[in-house]
């Protein structure tokens, strides 16, 4: 069976930083020069940056290698020299910018020592499971809906759909504004959890097969609901969905953290 799909939120843009912190050592630091570049030579820290961050953006193991990696950094070297050379590390706007990224990376860098100081604990990760998992419920629905503006207009859809006068999926077709009108107001399999309250209620209601008798209201318009099919809906399983929930928590704690230093900041 086709499983649901967690929405606990975006992962967390701590990623360079963070893995910056976790695998750059003392050790790594004090080694080798990756290379010297006209007498300057490139730390190897700047190496373990540099494949955290591609890593971080979904390149492959193939281009990640040492020498992938030491060209790239001699090119940034050599770059760096011209532009020195040609004053534009006096440029303000440059310079602005050069200070804004500093003051951006230390941002993180603070914000994933909070997490680090503060980590969240397995019971708070199994009470934000357990949650998720009773508001999903037991079972997901195949429905169609046509959204229209008026009740008269809805009440319409409905007289003609039980006299057979049109097909539901045509008149979705014809009238509905939201966006699944091009598929015959199929919303696909869904659960009550990601619907607004007033849908999600009607829709539970009906048998399989049913249309409603009567349209719904929502703050999106008035729906005309047709049940195509039920079935059990199959929750992730606990392993499955901690990363998720994880990240999900960390954000908020993220943002709980910044709340609170703007509470006690003077801004003018």
């Amino acid at each position: 069976m086709k499983r649901i799909k967690m929405l606990f939120g975006l992962p967390l843009i701590l990623a360079i930083t963070g893995q910056a912190h976790a695998q750059a050592s003392t050790d790594t630091a004090a080694s080798k020069p990756v290379a010297v570049v006209n007498g300057v030579a490139i730390p190897a820290i700047y190496a373990e940056f540099l494949r955290n961050s591609r890593a971080a953006r979904g390149q492959s193991s193939e281009t990640l290698t040492d020498a992938n990696i030491r060209d790239a950094l001699v090119v940034a070297e050599l770059l760096a020299q011209e532009a020195q050379k040609a004053g534009l590390d006096k440029n303000p706007r440059i310079s602005a910018l050069i200070d804004f990224q500093r003051k951006e990376l230390l941002g993180r860098a603070v914000l994933e020592e909070h997490l680090r100081k503060h980590p969240i604990s397995e019971e708070v990760i199994r009470a934000e499971y357990d949650k998720a998992k009773e508001r999903a419920g037991s079972s997901e629905y195949r429905v169609r809906h046509i959204l229209v503006p008026s009740e008269k207009e809805a009440r319409d859809i409905i007289a003609r759909i039980k006299t057979r006068k049109a097909k539901f999926e045509d008149l979705a077709k014809r009238h509905s504004q939201d966006p699944s009108a091009g598929n015959g107001g199929d919303l696909g399999w869904v659960a009550p959890a990601g619907l607004v309250s007033e849908f999600a209620e009607a829709m539970t209601k009906l048998k399989k097969g049913q249309l409603g008798d009567n349209p719904v209201q929502t703050r999106f318009g008035w729906h005309v609901i047709r049940l195509d099919d039920i079935r059990t809906l199959q929750f992730p399983s606990y392993e499955e969905a901690r990363e998720r929930i994880v990240q999900q928590l960390q954000q908020l704690a993220a943002r709980n953290y910044v709340r609170e230093l703007s509470s006690t900041a003077k801004v003018e």
